[in-house]
Formats: structure tokens, C-alpha cells, sequence
């Protein structure tokens, strides 16, 4: 497996410091997206346990989740990255273009993000999109974080 464009974002996950890296490799090659570089599999540096653990060792004490853009097409390798993340006592999280995940995958997560890309409908600061972002620990849909709010409103002080 190999990512690339490690960063460090607020905006991801809701509430959380989190490690966001992009995996190569995405099968499904959604039309517009953003991030098609990820579709060759050979894009980027390797992602193993030895390289997730020196990242998480560089921003220890800053992060509280890692997201992985993707990777749930490596699901043996995916699982085995995301046990790191939680022997580290840190939130784990996945975007998926997929409709649905196996209960293998979704058991490690604490967030999920499902739903392939549709320009037409957006992303999740759209009301009309069909990707939903989720806390698997409640079952909360947490689309409500990201839907613009009506800018029309006149504020008087």
C-alpha cells in the first residue's frame, strides 16, 4: 500500500486533530475526482507498519485521530495499519466511495465516511449529497457539520 500527502487536518473529522493520508490505488475512479493521482497504485512512498508508526511518532502528542483516504481495497493491510492507530489510543477513520463496508473494517473504525463521489449532488457541505459521514461509536450522521449555512442572514448588534 502506498499514500502520499500526509497531513494534519481540523476540518476532516469533526472535533478532532487528525492525520490524513491519501492511499493509491482507488479502484473506483470516480469521474471528478478530486484526487485522481491516487488512482495508480505505484503513486507515492510505501505505508507499513514501520512508516505509519514513524509518522505517528513525529506529531505524537498533537493528533487524536488518523483518516485514511481510501485503502479499504487492501483490507488485511488496512486493518493491520489501523490496529497501530488504536494500540496508540488515537480515533481511527475512513473515506470510502463505497455504499457499504465489511463489519471487519467498520469494527476498527470510529468514523466513516461512505458514498462514492457525484459532482451533481456534492460533497459534504452539500444538503443534497449522497455521501454521508458517520460516528460508528454512536451511530450519529455527522453531515450536519459541513452543510453551508445561509450566508443571507443579516446580523444586527
Amino acid at each position: 500500500m502506498n499514500f502520499s500527502y500526509p497531513q494534519i487536518v481540523m476540518q476532516e473529522i469533526p472535533g478532532e486533530i487528525t492525520l490524513a493520508l491519501s492511499i493509491s490505488g482507488c479502484p473506483l475512479k470516480c469521474p471528478g475526482c478530486h484526487s485522481a493521482f491516487t488512482w495508480d497504485g505505484n503513486f507515492g512512498q510505501k505505508l507499513n507498519k514501520s512508516s505509519l508508526i514513524q509518522l505517528l511518532d513525529k506529531y505524537e502528542g498533537l493528533l487524536s485521530c488518523v483518516l485514511f483516504y481510501g485503502g479499504e481495497w487492501e483490507a488485511d493491510t488496512l486493518l493491520d495499519l489501523l490496529a497501530i492507530v488504536r494500540e496508540r489510543g488515537m480515533l481511527t477513520a475512513l473515506f470510502s466511495g463505497l455504499e457499504s463496508l465489511p463489519e471487519s473494517i467498520t469494527s476498527q473504525l470510529d468514523f466513516v465516511k461512505l458514498g462514492p463521489w457525484k459532482r451533481e449532488l456534492g460533497g459534504l457541505d452539500s444538503a443534497i449529497t449522497n455521501q454521508r459521514l458517520y460516528d460508528l461509536r454512536s451511530g450519529e450522521c455527522l453531515n450536519h457539520h459541513f452543510v453551508k449555512k445561509d450566508s443571507s442572514v443579516e446580523l444586527t448588534f
